[in-house]
């Protein structure tokens, strides 16, 4: 028996017509001769009646009274309604079908209630079910806790749910379904020369998911790895003929892999540059850590140390320091632009192309650093599009289409 696991968005599930694209999917991979997984979120997105979020503005929000425990019962209606929903189409059009919540699917986790870590899948449901059905519809992003609660496992928590699926059951593939064909080099509403990626390795999507590209989970991509579970990323919309873009463990025989994959990019950053001549490094990251501010971006001076928070972190951030005399620099509005490629490590001339486009459009870097497979900058937003594309320009309008089979 091999086992095909499909997962559909918001968007994918979002009314009939969507399901009805996603359905015809479905019936491909079953006349293929696979048993199929189908893994759904929660109807549309933001607006939607069932969404996630429209389900936590019944109880306003971050202000609700409700505990963490609380609100996984409330949000994890969504995906259970999206499943019934999903499983009755497929029962009309004489599937043989099944729908399964999370927990029912033996998806087990630990008690954080929000952001759940799965600590284990059992298979004996699902498999007990493809002896009589050839589709099981899970409801994604929940789980059981230990204390026999229902939990969610966080944003993009149903990539993660397909993944985990994939991975216990040995699956063939796992394929996320969007609304975009796969990935693609830069974000194709800033950067119109933006390429169609067909091959990626898993440290590339993955990175290009930490840094902003939103078309699927890393969490997703990490289990996979260790897996070595093959991913795709398809569009709900495209024939059934259209594969997306293959995710995958980097061919390490190929001699000449391409040093930048594609930019990614995060808005509405604030840098902080502090002076610590008089609280150390130690002491201003400690004070920030005691109060649950993440920080990013970071670079630690003798005389100063540089960081970046989120809009509303940064305002959190800014009470603190007053409160504590400490005196900081404070750029608002920043954009983080990142390079991110499997071969920058041991690529000479990499930082110096990135320096060279920057100053030709007179971008100011306003911060640096990097690791073996991502360098990023920072810049004012309002430089955000001319950066991207420069970047673009400078590292992947000069690739050959070639480099995409790769």
């Amino acid at each position: 028996m091999e086992i095909m696991v499909q997962k559909f968005g918001g968007t994918s599930v979002q009314d009939d017509q969507s399901r009805e694209k996603a359905i015809g999917h479905v019936q491909y991979a079953v006349d293929q001769g696979y048993k199929v997984v189908v893994v759904v979120s929660a109807i549309g997105r933001k607006g939607a009646p069932y969404a996630t979020d429209s389900l936590l503005n019944l109880v306003d929000g971050d202000h609700s009274l409700l505990s963490n425990r609380e609100l996984d019962m409330l949000v994890s209606v969504g995906e259970i309604i999206s499943t019934a929903v999903f499983t009755e189409m497929l029962k009309k059009q004489k599937f043989a079908a099944i729908a399964l919540t999370g927990p029912d699917a033996g998806v087990r986790t630990n008690n954080e209630y929000q952001n759940a870590k799965v600590l284990d899948v059992k298979t004996d449901a699902i498999l007990k079910e493809f002896k009589t059905h050839d589709v099981v519809v899970v409801a994604g992003f929940q789980g059981l806790s230990r204390e026999g609660h229902m939990t969610t496992l966080g944003r993009g928590g149903s990539d993660t749910s397909a993944a985990l699926l994939g991975a216990a059951l040995s699956a063939k593939r796992v394929d996320i379904f969007t609304d975009v064909s796969g990935m693609m080099t830069a974000d194709p509403r800033l950067v119109k020369k933006a390429k169609f990626l067909k091959n990626v390795s898993y440290e590339e999507v993955a990175n290009m998911a930490h840094e902003g590209a939103k078309v699927i989970h890393p969490r997703a991509v990490e289990v996979a790895q260790q897996a070595h579970l093959p991913l795709r990323i398809r569009s709900t919309w495209d024939s059934v003929e259209e594969l997306g873009t293959l995710v995958s463990d980097k061919d390490l025989s190929i001699r000449h892999y391409r040093a930048v994959t594609g930019i990614a990019h995060q808005v509405g950053l604030t840098q902080f540059i502090v002076a610590t001549a008089k609280w150390s490094a130690e002491d201003i990251f400690k004070l920030l850590a005691d109060n649950h501010l993440s920080v990013d971006f970071i670079n630690i001076l003798p005389e100063k140390v540089v960081f970046n928070l989120n809009q509303q972190q940064s305002q959190i951030a800014k009470q603190l320091l007053t409160a504590k005399n400490i005196k900081s620099e404070i750029i608002e509005n920043c954009a983080k632009v990142s390079i991110v490629g499997a071969g920058i490590m041991g690529t000479p001339g990499i930082t110096a192309q990135i320096v060279s486009a920057l100053s030709t459009h007179k971008i100011k870097i306003l911060q640096t650093t990097d690791s073996y497979t991502t360098i990023w900058v920072l810049v004012n937003q309002t430089d955000l599009i001319a950066a991207v594309n420069a970047l673009h320009d400078a590292f992947l309008n000069e690739q050959q289409d070639a480099s995409d089979e790769i």
